[in-house]
């Protein structure tokens, strides 16, 4: 997002009839050549010397990422798209960003103080070509100042899921998204770890008993006890119920019950009782200050609320151009946030139904065109979409739809009012 002076560019590979082949960060782009240009030579020119602030962030990533969507006591929602950390306050119509990482944000998890928040990217490359290691971020949200990086060097092609201790924050836990998904638990500001090679989804750190964390993935929920050196695994036991193909989400209720949602849409509380909770898969949890639940249905799209014993209380169905429930977050009041599959953040209540707070494409972007005189540009992706936004109040004017089947690569402009 900002460019420091000119440099020379090597992307230029080879001209293809209308097209010129490039290499932008490791990867090979077909850039199309505008049809009154005979000679691109002619009109290639170096990089401009001025330097760019980044104003606006739009869209977020929902579709496939998870419980990435956060309120924080400052009132901004705190999430992630592209390189970017986004921190959003929905009143204010503000934004603030941590561009601290060099490329894509997968993951992300808020210190028990609020304040400091982790975030985990996946392997690239830069502009130059080479390598970019996956790592973990440790920033402070109010100053937006880096305050550790860790794991360069230990992870494969990035970072699949991250939570800190529920005592201090002294301690993360991080799992590799490498094919056998190792957790490594971090000292994180003294960089000591430690790690295992089960094939596992989450990790969460008991709310009361520093010394117990938690995983699950593909079959499995283990319990680790931690003595500060080395783990010890406990199993846990499904009885007579059928063991799911993947436990995919845990949470911890107030007095200690563990909580897990499975791809069977069952909410299974360990050692007291069996919830069928969803149709299809159980994705997100999250448990409210009033000590209820809220579920989020990965395929029949409900919000669910549960009473203390786990009752069903209320649900409420996200309609389907949203897409997916993501990730579950307690709003303001009786307000939650919802992130979605087709990267929507919705802010909704049982009673009112929801709210469009950020939006944008649900594929790669490659088309953009401003307008020659008002304040608005088009965006179109490979979803498909084509979208008008107004760049001052960062508001989706309309979007539409193209049917060809083809993903798109090119907006722009007929005449002065025509796009």
């Amino acid at each position: 997002f900002v460019h420091s002076g000119p440099e020379k560019k090597k992307e230029v590979v080879s001209h293809q009839g209308n097209a010129i082949k490039m290499f932008m960060r490791g990867r090979p782009i077909t850039m199309f050549i505008p049809s009154d240009v005979e000679n691109y030579d002619d009109v290639r020119t170096e990089l401009p010397p001025e330097r760019l602030k980044l104003e606006w962030v739009y869209g977020y990533r929902g579709r496939d990422c998870r419980a990435n969507v956060y309120l924080l006591p400052t009132g901004e929602i705190v999430y992630f798209i592209a390189s970017v950390a986004v921190l959003f306050n929905y009143e204010e119509r503000t934004q603030r960003h941590y561009l601290g990482h060099t490329d894509c944000i997968k993951c992300l998890a808020i210190h028990p103080d609020k304040i400091r928040i982790a975030t985990g990217q996946i392997a690239g490359v830069d502009k130059d070509g080479r390598a970019l290691q996956p790592h973990v971020r440790v920033w402070d949200s109010v100053s937006l100042s880096t305050l550790q990086v860790i794991g360069l060097g230990t992870f494969e092609r990035g970072v699949g899921s991250l939570a800190f201790s529920k005592d201090s924050g002294q301690h993360l836990g991080v799992i590799d998204d490498c094919n056998d998904h190792m957790l490594t638990v971090w000292e994180w500001q003294k960089k000591s770890k430690i790690t295992t090679t089960d094939v596992v989804l989450a990790v969460e750190f008991h709310p009361t008993d520093p010394a117990t964390i938690v995983t699950c993935g593909k079959f499995h929920i283990f319990f680790w006890s931690w003595n500060g050196t080395s783990l010890l695994r406990k199993q846990g036991l499904f009885g007579n119920h059928d063991r799911p193909k993947f436990i995919q989400c845990l949470t911890f209720r107030t007095n200690g019950d563990i909580l897990t949602g499975d791809s069977a849409g069952q909410l299974l509380v360990w050692t007291r009782t069996l919830a069928e909770a969803h149709e299809k898969g159980v994705f997100c949890m999250c448990e409210l200050r009033s000590g209820c639940l809220l579920t989020g249905g990965a395929k029949d799209r409900r919000v669910v609320l549960w009473d203390h014993q786990l009752h069903l209380d209320r649900d409420l169905e996200v309609p389907d151009q949203y897409g997916h429930i993501r990730a579950l977050a307690e709003g303001k009041g009786d307000e939650f946030l919802v992130g979605t599959s087709r990267n929507f953040i919705l802010r909704g209540t049982f009673n009112d139904g929801f709210q469009v707070e950020v939006q944008g494409h649900t594929d790669e972007l490659w088309g953009l065109a401003t307008h020659p005189s008002r304040e608005l540009f088009l965006t179109c992706a490979q979803d498909q979409l084509v979208c008008l936004w107004n760049s001052v109040d960062h508001s989706l004017q309309w979007s539409r739809n193209c049917c060809h089947g083809d993903p798109l690569v090119f907006s722009g402009i007929k005449t002065r009012d025509i796009w």
